[in-house]
């Protein structure tokens, strides 16, 4: 109760609500010695834990499931400044029903039916064989059956090319809106159309890919809107020209598989921004990953087993 507490709230925080609604006087600073403390001990004891591995070969073994690699970087603040904090979520989804370019917004896609997290501030080389051995400890070792979602980022695909070679690589669907976005609204400027001129952006984007960004971005359009877009159509087009293999989301909503990297983005948000970002917060660069993955792994089927193990 102690751990979980110090896990989700501020310690001082937990102090306090340990007192409140348990009659327990335990200090901010022995709830964080003993937190970090089980964070490390999670983490050395990794390998040791079953529960992970079995519900990760139930859920592959469902026909029409995927596996998914999602891969990011939030920021920490520490004391030689903010770093990234590098996190990785393994799942197993069931697909979700078909869905188009006009309502794949409005699909109901299910959630994770497992989910494992990885995280550390260090360098990429040095997250490489993490990743390794935690996609080899469920058994996500098909890359046939494995999708790698981006949000673009250049060391994402490199890592992904490295570990998981012949895995269809996504890019998130919102952040090559974004670019289309931002395209736009150079051209258009303070001139009406663009709310109408995205529609049809994102139509074409989710349903035809490159193709359907260069017909975007190559569309007459009076003048001066046409000028400025010409003028933004050059940088964009060359940044889609190097995901263009990474765009087919029109197959993979028919299959009802996933378009977004909302996982890992939701993951930082949730095990990161809101629990480590606390003003005048200060963590060491080496308990944080321990930390983000015992917070993790508190929602999952190993939570319990990680205390046999210790009581073992």
């Amino acid at each position: 109760m102690a751990c979980q507490a110090g896990l989700h709230d501020p310690f001082r925080k937990a102090e306090e609500l340990l007192q409140e609604l348990s009659g327990w006087s335990i200090g901010a600073e022995t709830l964080r010695r003993h937190t970090h403390a089980e964070a490390a001990a999670a983490a050395r004891m990794r390998a040791e834990r079953t529960g992970l591995p079995e519900a990760f070969a139930a859920a592959t073994g469902d026909a029409d499931a995927d596996a998914e690699v999602h891969i990011d970087a939030g920021k920490v603040n520490t004391p030689e400044g903010w770093r990234d904090v590098n996190v990785a979520v393994f799942a197993v989804r069931t697909r979700g029903p078909a869905a188009t370019s006009g309502d794949y917004e409005q699909r109901d896609l299910p959630a994770p039916t497992v989910r494992s997290v990885i995280a550390a501030v260090e360098e990429v080389g040095a997250f490489a064989p993490r990743c390794r051995a935690e996609a080899t400890r469920p058994g996500l070792t098909d890359p046939t059956r494995l999708s790698v979602p981006g949000d673009g980022a250049e060391w994402i695909w490199n890592l992904a090319a490295a570990l998981f070679a012949g895995a269809a690589q996504v890019l998130d669907v919102f952040h090559a809106l974004e670019h289309l976005a931002a395209a736009g609204r150079t051209a258009f400027g303070a001139e009406p159309g663009f709310s109408d001129w995205l529609t049809a952006a994102r139509r074409r984007l989710v349903g035809d890919g490159y193709c359907g960004v260069c017909t975007t971005l190559t569309q007459p359009l009076p003048d001066p809107i046409a000028e400025r877009l010409a003028a933004a159509a050059g940088p964009a087009l060359n940044d889609f020209a190097g995901h263009r293999d990474r765009l087919g989301y029109a197959v993979r909503l028919q299959r009802g598989r996933v378009i977004g990297s909302g996982l890992v983005e939701g993951t930082i948000e949730e095990r990161v921004n809101l629990r480590l970002e606390r003003t005048g917060a200060r963590w060491l660069a080496a308990r944080v990953g321990s930390f983000v993955e015992l917070l993790a792994l508190s929602d999952t089927v190993e939570w319990e087993e990680h205390w046999k193990l210790l009581a073992a």
